[in-house]
């Protein structure tokens, strides 16, 4: 809740702290757990006048959670948009209404250390409300624990980039006609490179790969690199992005390493 400490407004939480508490009643400082700071305080009030005090409590309990188990102090702000969030979340769930997530591997691969963050939140929330919210929500939360990281980014992006790089691996898989599965190292590797790709085409720091090896690259994997430059050619139609050539010949050798290590179909 809003309180006034020192001629200043903060946020002060706890469990029960706003239990009958009216404007200007006294907060009992045994009853405070954490107290900050937040530039947004009229929207943190609105929040808590429109959300159960259960879900507050829940959403504080996974922020604490995830910045011990993170080891870093996550954005202010993750107090409004994950409490905002979940509540909508639970109440979804309540009604039988599930969102599939649409990028929960990518999600899964790119930001681990969230997503196990996420199956955690997702128990937790199902043990106090009485629930069972599905796996999809643990790597809706897991991005926004991901963007509210120091450096960690702007959420439309990271939604953006991850939406890139399923798009990418799907029409890897069409073109070159595999059964991917994703729990395998390649498959891994190479979600992880796509990622690393898209990051420094933004960046514009691109790897140079060096001449002759991308010569012997052309003439060792033709198969290969006639799919990574199909893919990239359907990538710049889908997505407007140019990759240059160096870029398709580290694509092809991960290309290559999936069709060597997994059954065509």
């Amino acid at each position: 809740m809003i309180v006034q400490d020192d001629g200043r407004e903060k946020i002060a939480i706890g469990a029960g702290i706003a239990f009958n508490k009216k404007r200007n009643d006294v907060v009992s400082s045994g009853k405070i757990e954490k107290v900050f700071v937040m530039q947004e305080n009229d929207k943190f009030e609105q929040l808590l006048n429109i959300i159960p005090e259960e879900h507050f409590t829940i959403s504080e309990k996974i922020i604490s959670y995830a910045e011990r188990n993170m080891e870093t102090k996550l954005n202010d702000h993750i107090h409004i948009v994950l409490t905002d969030h979940l509540s909508f979340a639970i109440e979804r769930t309540r009604e039988g209404i599930h969102i599939h997530n649409k990028l929960l591997y990518e999600i899964k691969i790119l930001y681990p250390r969230e997503f196990e963050i996420g199956v955690w939140a997702i128990k937790h929330i199902n043990k106090k409300c009485q629930i069972e919210m599905p796996i999809d929500e643990a790597g809706f939360i897991a991005l926004h624990l991901h963007t509210m990281k120091p450096q960690g980014g702007d959420l439309r992006q990271t939604i953006r980039q991850t939406t890139i790089i399923r798009d990418m691996v799907q029409l890897i898989k069409r073109h070159v006609r595999i059964a991917v599965e994703e729990d395998d190292l390649s498959y891994q590797r190479l979600i992880s490179h796509l990622r690393f790709t898209l990051t420094r085409l933004g960046q514009n720091e691109l790897h140079t790969m060096d001449e002759e090896m991308l010569v012997m690259l052309k003439k060792k994997f033709p198969y290969s690199f006639s799919y990574a430059r199909k893919i990239a050619q359907d990538l710049g139609r889908q997505h407007g992005i140019t990759l240059p050539e160096q870029e398709l010949g580290y694509i092809a050798l991960h290309i290559e390493r999936l069709m060597k290590g997994i059954k065509t179909t």
